[in-house]
Order: structure tokens, then C-alpha cells, then sequence
């Protein structure tokens, strides 16, 4: 096995949960459970078995003009714009026995930091009370809980991937404020994906696709419908520590918003985006391998969701590969 190829197997297990992290926020107000943006380069390539751990920071900036009306707490709302701080944690535990011949996986992934929203003018309140004017709100707290488990497969340069992923609604959530870090309900999603990584060319592709299925918020009495995702990076080794390349991603609601809560009918909603991305791999010791990974998104083609740009930072350790298959 060449160096090469040890050192790109060997993180693939903390760049997947890395690529797993992400804030998946509450499904009223143009946006949904599933971040887009959460599986990126490496998503599907088997790592090296045993404990792994990253973490992140996230900050993204969305707005929405005063001519496009979103349902938010049960109120109707325009002239959205939010912003947030966000880090996170995601240990991973990586089974050595395979599962239908495969390598799983799982992991448990916690968000806090600071989120703020405002808005320009709320047009129609909970019992159809007319109200005016500017508002803005801000939070630091904690989010929701996210279990992850994934089930992957490697055949020489193509690389397959099954996942599926919830959300334990247990952070701090208030039908009232502006500014959430819990859903509010819980939710679940599943999906595949596929890695091409060719060690002799230094290329890479991956691509994720996804469904996801949002419980009631009993709150607001309001339910998101079916929502699709394709996240998508690829990537070229500069030299066996640095990688550079793009990322991508298309959301689009495939069945409409429905419930008590859901005053402007289906709102089903779709955002693309795209940007650059960087990875760095560096060894901690014998037995630890790093890695860190910087991408942003601009995003285009909203419907019915805020639109905006976001940047993620993110940095995990996972076990190095043994020293025989350096040798090979």
C-alpha cells in the first residue's frame, strides 16, 4: 500500500463525521432539518477502526427581502436576516468487524453557540392580531442532539456509502423568539453516497444524496414536507498533505408544508450552493492522524428560504494506520 493511499484511507473516518457536523435548524421560516452542506470530499471512503473525534465552527448569514413572507412560530413574518457563531463536537466510534461487508460506523453529534435573527415587520400575528415594525433577537444556548450511523464499502477506487441520521430534539427551543438552537420536533434522514479517490492521479469526487422526513412541531402545530439533498465536493492532492477543490449543494422540498401551523400552504422551499475548499492532513505522533478542512458556500436560486453565504471550519483526529501497511 503506498504512503499515499495509508495516509487518505487513514482520515476517512473523522472527514466523514466531520462532513456530518452541521447545525440542522427548525423547519418553519424557509428552512429545514437538514443542512445543506453536511457530507463533503472523502464522504463515503472506509477509515481506519476505533475512536475518532472532530469538531467544528460554523457561521452562516442568510437574508431574505421584505417581499418574500415566511411562517415563524406561528406568526407571519417578512424581511428576514439571520446570522450565527456555532461549534460543535462529533465523537465517532468505528466498528474493526464488518457489517454486511462493510465498515459501520456511528456517531453522536452536539451544536451550541450564538444565533441571531431579525425581521422587519411581522404582517399577522397567532390569533390574527396585525402587528409592525423591526425586531431583532439573539441566543446562545445549546442545540439538539444528532446521532449519526453509516455503512461503508471499498472497492478499489470506488468507494460506497449508506446513512442514516435523527435528531434528538432536546436544545433550546421556544415557539415565542426569533432566534432558535432547537428544532423543536424530531426528525429523520437516510440516504447514499459514492466516493471516486484515485491515490496515482490524486483525484477526488464524492457525492451524497438524501431524503428527509420532519415530525410535528407540537408547538406551532406545523410539519415540513419531504425533503430532498445532493451534497457534492471534489478535490485535487497538491502534495499528500494538501488538498484543494470545490464544494457543492442543491435542497429542494419535494411535498408541501402541511398542519394548523402551515398559513401560507405547501412553502415548499430549494436553495444551491457552491465555493471552494481546502484540506490540510497532518500526523499527531505514531498514532494519530489530523486533518482540517475550510469551505464556503455561496448560495443561489432560493425559493421560498433565506439566501446567504456560510464558512465552515473544521478540525478532527482519528487513529493513524497500523506501520505494516506503510511498509506494503
Amino acid at each position: 500500500m503506498s504512503r499515499k493511499r495509508v495516509l487518505l484511507t487513514s482520515v476517512a473516518a473523522v472527514v466523514v463525521s466531520l462532513g456530518a457536523v452541521g447545525l440542522a435548524r427548525a423547519d418553519e421560516g424557509g428552512v429545514s432539518f437538514w443542512l445543506p452542506g453536511e457530507f463533503g470530499s472523502f464522504a463515503a471512503v472506509p477509515g481506519e477502526p476505533g475512536f475518532s473525534i472532530s469538531s467544528f465552527y460554523y457561521h452562516p448569514f442568510v437574508t431574505a427581502g421584505g417581499n418574500k413572507d415566511f411562517v415563524q412560530g406561528g406568526r407571519i413574518e417578512a424581511g428576514i436576516q439571520g446570522r450565527g457563531d456555532l461549534v460543535g463536537v462529533a465523537p465517532t466510534w468505528t466498528f474493526a468487524t464488518p457489517v454486511f461487508g462493510g465498515q459501520a460506523s456511528v456517531s453522536l453529534i452536539g451544536v451550541g453557540g450564538r444565533n441571531w435573527a431579525s425581521i422587519d415587520a411581522t404582517l399577522t400575528g397567532p390569533r390574527g392580531n396585525e402587528i409592525s415594525g423591526s425586531k431583532s433577537q439573539a441566543l446562545t444556548s445549546v442545540g439538539d442532539l444528532f446521532p449519526l450511523a453509516t455503512l461503508k464499502w471499498n472497492q478499489g477506487v470506488n468507494n460506497y456509502m449508506i446513512y442514516g441520521m435523527g435528531d434528538i430534539p432536546v436544545g433550546d427551543y421556544n415557539s415565542a423568539r426569533l432566534a432558535n438552537l432547537g428544532l423543536g420536533h424530531g426528525a429523520i434522514d437516510g440516504g447514499a453516497g459514492y466516493t471516486y479517490l484515485n491515490p496515482a492521479n490524486g483525484l477526488e469526487f464524492s457525492a451524497v444524496v438524501g431524503m428527509s422526513y420532519n415530525f410535528i412541531n407540537p408547538s406551532t402545530q406545523y410539519q415540513n414536507g419531504l425533503d430532498a439533498h445532493l451534497d457534492t465536493g471534489a478535490s485535487y492532492f497538491l502534495t499528500k498533505q494538501l488538498n484543494v477543490g470545490l464544494v457543492g449543494y442543491y435542497f429542494q422540498q419535494v411535498t408541501g408544508d402541511h398542519g394548523a401551523g402551515a398559513r401560507l400552504g405547501g412553502f415548499e422551499t430549494r436553495v444551491a450552493g457552491i465555493g471552494p475548499q481546502l484540506n490540510y492532513f497532518f500526523p499527531v505522533g505514531d498514532k494519530i492522524q489530523g486533518y482540517a478542512n475550510v469551505k464556503a458556500y455561496r448560495e443561489f436560486a432560493a425559493e421560498n428560504r433565506p439566501e446567504g453565504w456560510n464558512v465552515w471550519l473544521t478540525i478532527g483526529f482519528s487513529p493513524a494506520p497500523a506501520k505494516k501497511a506503510e511498509a506494503q
